[in-house]
């Protein structure tokens, strides 16, 4: 039977979600943690990799398995052997044409800027720092250059291995909350570093450096050379995919 789990994770202390030989990551955490409650090896196939630094509110992952044992089962058994930065939030038996990566029809990502003059403390894991004021309106208004199906090649680092630089955003907003600025971009998938080079890039505008017109420019140009930095890893969070309402998973990853 195939199995889909709901797993949150703080990526500070990892080397990203994919599983290496050298260094501690996500995959291999619940691997070992999910093997033991099938008392067998399980391999998991996730959503959508995360890199070193980035966090994850719901990333869903589906493995198989033989063993006989319950939703509630699997979760608190994944839990109890997982550490304190991982835990499953939910488990789902689902159909076997089920697929992580590949059923997934979009997914979401927030990227969150402490935008005040003193530095984080208390936050510091999960937020990146911007001492100078922001204005998020300008910062929305440049994002939306970048909705639909585009070359987004000017937001893809150079180590990205996908077959195509085209990506469809199906939305992008900029909020603020207080001293809170966050980002969110849905996307049917997403290049290597994506969400964190468009935010590199809205950060200027913000800071009033560059135009509002400057995100279409760089779209249109698709020279990654020219766009923003690389914004840090520790403001992003991957929030969660979607799914087809077919698959009943909860609603925090389903179509409406």
């Amino acid at each position: 039977m195939r199995i889909a789990l709901g797993i949150e994770y703080d990526g500070t202390d990892f080397h990203g979600w994919q599983r290496l030989s050298h260094a501690a990551n996500v995959q291999s955490a619940v691997e070992q943690a999910v093997s033991s409650v099938a008392d067998h090896a399980v391999e998991v196939t996730c959503a959508g990799r995360t890199d070193a630094g980035v966090h994850a509110r719901c990333q869903v992952v589906h493995f198989d398995s033989g063993a006989e044992r319950g939703e509630r089962g699997w979760m608190l058994g994944a839990n109890a052997r997982l550490p304190r930065s991982v835990g499953v939030r939910w488990a789902r038996l689902v159909a076997d044409d089920f697929h992580a990566r590949f059923s997934a029809t979009a997914r979401r990502y927030r990227y969150t800027i402490l935008n005040r003059t003193a530095r984080p403390a208390l936050d510091a894991r999960y937020v990146a720092w911007e001492r100078q004021p922001l204005d998020d309106e300008a910062m929305h208004a440049a994002g939306q250059a970048l909705i639909g199906e585009h070359d987004f090649s000017a937001f893809r680092t150079i180590a990205c291995q996908a077959r195509t630089p085209h990506r469809n955003v199906r939305a992008l907003r900029v909020v603020r909350e207080e001293d809170r600025v966050f980002v969110e971009i849905e996307a049917n998938a997403f290049l290597h570093h994506m969400v964190r080079n468009i935010v590199g890039s809205l950060l200027p505008v913000g800071r009033g450096e560059r135009p509002v017109a400057w995100l279409a420019e760089l779209l249109a140009g698709r020279d990654r050379s020219v766009a923003g930095p690389t914004a840090v890893a520790a403001g992003l969070c991957f929030l969660a995919p979607r799914y087809p309402a077919r698959f009943a998973l909860p609603a925090e990853v389903s179509e409406a």
